[in-house]
């Protein structure tokens, strides 16, 4: 059929060619005028008693005989071209269906903005998100491993089971207004710099439209939104994961807002991070300094020796801290103080080996400085496991579904945002693009790291980003922070809920691709693999952002 079409472009040109030709030889210049002037169509409609009552008369008639015949041709093709399937009708309505209720589903990511809570304190986030689930038909069972925050809403039967993740935590420090000018909220503690007031919204979307196809349908299959708190770096889904939340899923969906559209199979980096307490013995820093023994002393070497150390280990490997506790006053020594640390690489093995180090400078600290030491591990994640075989269905479906679009208000935000980025600043209009294929490497590792990671390993799980911020734009920014909470993040977030939605129904539709996936989730994995969490047995740090 395609060649039929390139043929048929062919033959239209050599009409017109010879149309002009024609018309020429008569003398006709006005005529010639016109044909330069508008497309084929029009020269013929508005020509057509011309043509057959003129010396073009003969030449034309048959001219426009075959241009008949090659419309009839070329209107056939396209009308098979575009028969399109039931699934895909439905997908369709699916996307439908999203754009209506977009302002509904905007009021709800804006509230969660609003709240800006942060980890394990996510109460009226969470409560927001399991109440719209509950008003759309499904069971919703809180308070899961041991998190108050937590949930698991489900709906349907049978298999296959496909689970959707949902997070709605805040980040610390980054409140900020939703203007292209950096303008903190005097008194806010946190901001979704992360966009985890979209991730949530989309997820139950995206749930919700499964739900209504299932029970449209009558298809037996179940779908499954966890919500999932403290994602940022309290670990959340590990617990979870631990107590067996994800043993009956078949496959799990997931998105990130991000600053391009993109669905590809790389992975994350592993993570542990803990908070080190060092003890002391307070003294009056003039007076008796020499009774003294300096917490912060001991903060600072183990400070110090990490920071040697960081030429001694894999260059991929990323460590960073903060001093979170170093005393109350310059004249009187700290008889305590307090580190938080990061750290990560993409092999667990290569980090836990990292990680003891990191511990044993603590211990060298505490001894050097005559102050004591303990640490407490907050959280530990395992790197993401790629899945080829479901990241391509994810790109088919954002490729179908496509980008952000901004509208002329929209666009002179983003314009304001970019300028802020200096020579990272890119075209505001690449938030309309998807990231090809080839792109996406299944041996690419992003900067960052989540408990997604726990979840892949113990089901086949597959993830996409959306342009839900200007593209350029870092994630845990004032910028991104401000585009979560307008409509820029708002569109992109629709989007991942489209995407989301309808590669459930390719999942349910054929289940070849679970099967698919899950034998190369199984080969990934090794056979003999066993999930340990690394953060171990502990209970969850429910105050750790308290």
């Amino acid at each position: 059929m395609y060649e039929k079409i390139k043929i048929l472009d062919c033959l239209l040109a050599i009409i017109y060619q010879e149309s002009v030709s024609i018309a020429i030889k008569t003398h006709k210049k006005a005529l010639v005028r016109q044909m330069f002037s508008v497309d084929l169509k029009k020269m013929f409609t508005r020509n057509f008693y011309f043509f057959t009552s003129t010396k073009l008369a003969l030449p034309m008639k048959k001219i426009i005989w075959v241009a008949c015949m090659l419309a009839s041709l070329s209107t056939s093709a396209q009308k098979k071209k575009s028969v399109s399937t039931p699934l895909e009708n439905d997908k369709q309505a699916i996307i439908s269906n999203l754009d209506h209720r977009f302002d509904e589903y905007a009021g709800i990511s804006k509230q969660i903005w609003n709240f800006a809570e942060l980890g394990y304190l996510e109460e009226k986030s969470s409560v927001l998100l399991q109440e719209q689930l509950k008003k759309e038909g499904f069971t919703v069972e809180t308070g899961i491993a041991g998190i108050p925050t937590a949930f698991v809403a489900t709906y349907g039967t049978g298999k296959p089971v496909v689970g959707i993740l949902g997070e709605y935590d805040a980040l610390p420090g980054l409140a900020q207004e939703a203007t292209p000018e950096m303008k903190p909220i005097a008194g806010q503690r946190g901001g979704h710099g992360c966009g985890h007031n979209l991730f949530g919204t989309a997820s139950v979307a995206a749930a919700v439209e499964v739900k209504n196809w299932l029970q449209k349908t009558g298809k037996s299959g179940t779908v499954k939104i966890f919500g999932c708190p403290a994602e940022e770096g309290g670990s959340g889904k590990v617990y979870m994961v631990r107590e067996g939340y994800f043993n009956d899923v078949d496959v799990v969906l997931h998105w990130h807002p991000s600053s391009a559209n993109a669905a590809d199979a790389s992975t994350s980096l592993a993570n542990i991070n803990a908070k080190f307490r060092f003890k002391g013995i307070a003294a009056h820093a003039a007076a008796s300094p020499e009774r003294g023994r300096s917490a912060l002393d001991g903060v600072e070497a183990m400070n110090y020796m990490v920071n040697m150390m960081r030429e001694h280990i894999p260059q991929d490997t990323r460590i960073h801290y903060v001093i979170t506790k170093g005393g109350e006053a310059p004249n009187v020594v700290p008889a305590y103080a307090e580190v938080y640390y990061y750290a990560r690489h993409k092999d667990r093995a290569i980090l836990q080996s990292i990680w003891k180090r990191i511990e044993n400078a603590a211990q060298g600290a505490a001894q050097g400085t005559g102050t004591k030491v303990e640490w407490e591990v907050l959280g530990g994640v395992y790197n993401l496991l790629p899945n080829v075989t479901l990241a391509k269905v994810v790109h088919a479906n954002l490729s179908k579904v496509g980008g952000v679009v901004y509208n002329e208000t929209e666009k002179q935000f983003a314009e304001k945002i970019a300028d802020t980025f200096g020579e990272q600043k890119q075209p505001v209009t690449n938030a309309a693009q998807i990231k090809n294929w080839q792109d996406a490497s299944e041996n690419a590792t992003s900067g960052g790291s989540t408990d997604v990671g726990d979840v892949s390993w113990v089901v086949p799980t597959v993830g996409l980003g959306t342009a839900t911020w200007v593209p350029g734009t870092s994630a845990h920014s004032w910028q991104s922070t401000a585009t979560s909470g307008m409509s820029i993040g708002q569109k992109g977030m629709i989007v991942a809920a489209k995407t989301l939605a309808t590669t459930a129904l390719d999942l349910y539709s054929d289940p070849s691709i679970i099967e698919q996936a899950r034998v190369e989730w199984q080969n990934k994995r090794g056979a003999n693999f066993s999930y340990e969490a690394l953060l171990g047995n502990r209970k969850p740090a429910l105050d750790y952002r308290k």
